[in-house]
């Protein structure tokens, strides 16, 4: 019974995802976006991947990560700021996994997937000297390659930097609703997902690219609040 209820909820999810996607013109991704579009201040993103679908509550592409920012009251980051991080640098092509853990991710999956392209440095320390930054370029590049041709949509919530932010409280809820982590998978991922050679258990076991909150449950009611914040996007896109 339970897991028939997860999936209903899955199902509405999903449901009122695409009404957002609809509401704001179409998914974005990260390779083609840039800090002068029209991006809320805060917000909650979701992220789909190319070659992974949903099986079980419908048709369409199935959310591989969901992230916010600013949880902490004296964080400024700005949605944009975080994305950014996840994009990478456009000049180069590269970026810093040590600034962004979904970048760390991808780029151990990278790794274990072809051992031979393997750095030794990845993922050691919160900053590096410049011959290891050289050293890990070409990895870095493999992960801007792979993020940026992920679809990803967003959703305003514009409130204050705390870890009991909406934000928060939208992220490790819709995070718990899609975790397959030590319960019976809906939507797995597919054969050949990429997370599948991640070396983080969670990540693996989950089918998602977040390590927090995959273990956690979820509150049905958290469905309630994201219906209703799309709305408010949606209604306040329609009055500018």
């Amino acid at each position: 019974m339970e897991d028939a209820a997860k999936l209903q909820d899955l199902i509405r999810f999903y449901a009122i995802l695409g009404r957002l996607e609809q509401g704001v013109g179409g998914a974005r991704r990260l390779s083609s976006s840039d800090g002068r579009m029209d991006w809320p201040t805060r917000g909650v993103y979701f992220f789909f991947e190319p070659g992974e679908v949903r099986t079980d509550s419908g048709n369409g592409p199935r959310v591989v990560r969901v992230g916010t920012h600013a949880l902490t009251a004296r964080s400024r980051t700005t949605l944009w700021n975080r994305l950014s991080n996840h994009r990478g640098t456009v000049a180069t092509g590269g970026g810093s996994h040590r600034g962004s853990i979904f970048r760390l991710l991808v780029g151990t999956a990278l790794m274990h997937r072809d051992p031979s392209r393997a750095v030794d440095t990845w993922g050691q320390g919160n900053s590096a000297a410049g011959p290891i930054r050289d050293a890990e370029r070409a990895l870095e590049r493999r992960v801007s390659g792979v993020i940026g041709a992920m679809p990803l949509l967003w959703l305003r919530i514009d409130d204050p930097p705390d870890p009991a932010s909406r934000r928060g409280y939208i992220e490790r809820n819709a995070i718990g609703l899609l975790s397959d982590f030590d319960r019976a998978p809906h939507d797995p991922p597919s054969r050949g997902w990429l997370g599948s050679h991640c070396s983080r258990p969670k990540v693996r076991q989950s089918g998602l690219w977040n390590q927090q909150h995959v273990e956690e449950s979820y509150a049905p009611a958290f469905l309630e609040v994201l219906d209703r914040l799309v709305t408010e996007q949606l209604t306040v896109g329609k009055e500018r």
